[in-house]
């Protein structure tokens, strides 16, 4: 039992040994999932790109293995001052997301991923340049006219100078134009585009200023708008109150003087029921009253022995 059990200890460690010597020697390399590998003898290619995952075999020494993506990479790129088609400079930032779909093609014209950055600099810039320069501002800057269909409604809205301003694109179609035309440049580098995206537009300082200007006095004639609007509906409502206090007024006065009326017409008819009983007491009291209205301690009155008005002071000293 000894003899085959060393055997075969002997066989396996023959085998192990071999491997490993292989992997030193780089004659077995692995690819993953997400790698793809190009096969180069003395710096040229040999055969097509390798994409499928697992363990694959090379000539050592004289053959080298390149290793490639096959998963989505990121590209950023740097602002760019760029001039719309009104004459308006403005920075405009993209990024984008592509990937190595021929990692041969790659290879051979690029060579690495630092130089695929360098090529999509020059593919994506120019084509953002194209796309701007071809559109109005305020293409770039707005994507739909969702402020104006909200004015035509009536409601109020505080609008800029590009916002009175109705897109034939916006920023969606320009952003699809840079994609469009960067995915017909990038596939003869091995390169395939998969998204361009806008990340930030800036204005430039002499724009940027013009433009808060413009917004300042938008701001100032909405606020203006507000204020007169304010001041009429309280005019209104002044107004309004003068009205219904003049009505009320006039109705209580109305009133007040049908009850007065009604009162002295009731107090007369007493006083002509009571008087008529005693006509004598009335011409006393109306006597009466005349002496209160008429005299007082500072009054001289010089009268006749027979006047009507003297009768009743004769009786005084009576």
């Amino acid at each position: 039992m000894k003899g085959p059990f060393k055997t075969f200890i002997g066989i396996i460690g023959v085998f192990v040994i071999i491997v490993i010597l292989a992997f030193v020697s780089g004659a077995v390399y692995v690819v993953n999932e997400a790698q793809q590998v190009v096969i180069t003898q003395f710096g040229k290619p040999v055969g097509n790109s390798i994409t499928s995952a697992g363990l694959h075999f090379k000539q050592p020494v004289i053959q080298q293995a390149h290793f490639f993506e096959k998963r989505l990479l990121d590209w950023d790129g740097d602002p760019n001052q760029i001039p719309t088609k009104d004459k308006k400079y403005i920075w405009v930032d993209t990024t984008a997301r592509w990937k190595i779909i021929d990692a041969l093609k790659f290879l051979q014209s690029v060579g690495n991923e630092l130089g695929a950055h360098g090529r999509l600099d020059d593919i994506i810039n120019s084509a953002t340049r194209d796309a701007v320069t071809s559109h109005l501002l305020v293409d770039a800057v707005r994507n739909s006219n969702r402020i104006l269909d909200i004015q035509e409604l009536g409601e109020d809205a505080i609008l800029g100078e590009e916002a009175l301003e109705r897109i034939d694109a916006g920023r969606a179609l320009l952003t699809r134009k840079i994609l469009e035309k960067a995915k017909v440049l990038a596939p003869q580098y091995g390169i395939d585009v998969i998204d361009v995206r806008i990340k930030r537009i800036n204005y430039v300082d002499e724009v940027r200023n013009k433009v808060y200007d413009r917004m300042i006095a938008e701001r100032k004639r909405a606020a203006e708008k507000y204020r007169s609007e304010g001041h009429g509906k309280a005019a209104e409502i002044s107004g309004q109150v003068g009205k219904e206090l003049k009505q009320i007024t006039s109705e209580a006065y109305r009133q007040a003087q049908i009850l007065k009326g009604k009162a002295d017409a009731e107090t007369v008819n007493i006083y002509a029921q009571a008087y008529s009983q005693e006509p004598d007491f009335y011409s006393f009291l109306k006597t009466l009253e005349t002496y209160e209205k008429t005299l007082d301690e500072n009054s001289t009155v010089i009268l006749s022995t027979d006047s009507d008005y003297y009768k009743y002071l004769k009786t005084l000293g009576d």
